[in-house]
């Protein structure tokens, strides 16, 4: 009996060891692989980034253009500092528990964990404010157009749960990040298979921007944007 159990821990184990190595193996590769990588004749007039914290990515745009005044959607009085004169704003998007329950990965909770993992929590869309924008290691620039941006506009607001009001919902909470960022309501569910960094990539390949083919994680965007 005891024998029996054996042989089923260890089968167990090695399946899960499999599955986990075909996962990151797929995926590597499959962020490796560029979508819309061929040229544009459109003036490229519109400059944004793809930032990582390490793990998570967010898109950084411009917070005033002719085509979309940001601060109108997410208010500047939502944040706890509630300026209103930066130029960019910052727009994550990833599993609601992870971004108001775990502040740093020691207070990452098994449950937190498993009801992201399995896609069956809520999401949100994370909004940060910033006056400058430093490229490095893990900040890109990206040029873009002005078709390809009102894409971007389209994919982020279908990405906003909006309430009767037919305004972003704002997630009262205490658990901001600094002074000029704020939580609202998101569509979609969360999963293994769909990260806070396959939302990012999936704006940028329904914009017509150059993207991984898959990613979950943040490597593979910030690979497709790096000096080659």
């Amino acid at each position: 009996m005891l024998k029996k159990i054996f042989k089923y821990i260890l089968f167990t184990i090695i399946t899960l060891i499999v599955l986990i190595g075909i996962y990151l193996l797929s995926e590597r590769i499959l962020s490796r692989i560029s979508v819309n990588d061929t040229g544009n004749s459109e003036p490229k007039n519109i400059t944004m980034y793809v930032m990582s914290n390490g793990v998570h990515t967010d898109l950084v745009l411009p917070t005033k253009t002719v085509f979309i005044d940001w601060s109108t959607l997410f208010s500047f009085e939502n944040t706890l500092g509630k300026k209103n004169d930066f130029k960019y704003i910052a727009i994550g998007w990833g599993d609601k528990g992870f971004y108001l329950n775990t502040p740093e990965w020691k207070d990452l909770k098994a449950s937190t964990a498993f009801v992201a993992a399995t896609g069956i929590g809520e999401t949100a869309l994370h909004v940060t404010y910033y006056n400058n924008i430093q490229l490095d290691e893990s900040t890109k620039s990206i040029q873009i157009t002005d078709t390809q941006y009102q894409n971007l506009i389209k994919y982020i607001e279908n990405s906003i749960e909006l309430g009767s009001d037919s305004k972003p919902q704002l997630i009262e909470t205490t658990a901001q990040y600094g002074q000029n960022d704020a939580f609202y309501e998101a569509h979609r569910s969360y999963s293994i298979f769909f990260t806070c960094n396959s939302w990012t990539n999936d704006a940028l390949k329904t914009a017509g921007i150059k993207a991984s083919k898959w990613v979950a994680f943040d490597k593979g965007i910030l690979y497709q944007h790096s000096a080659k």
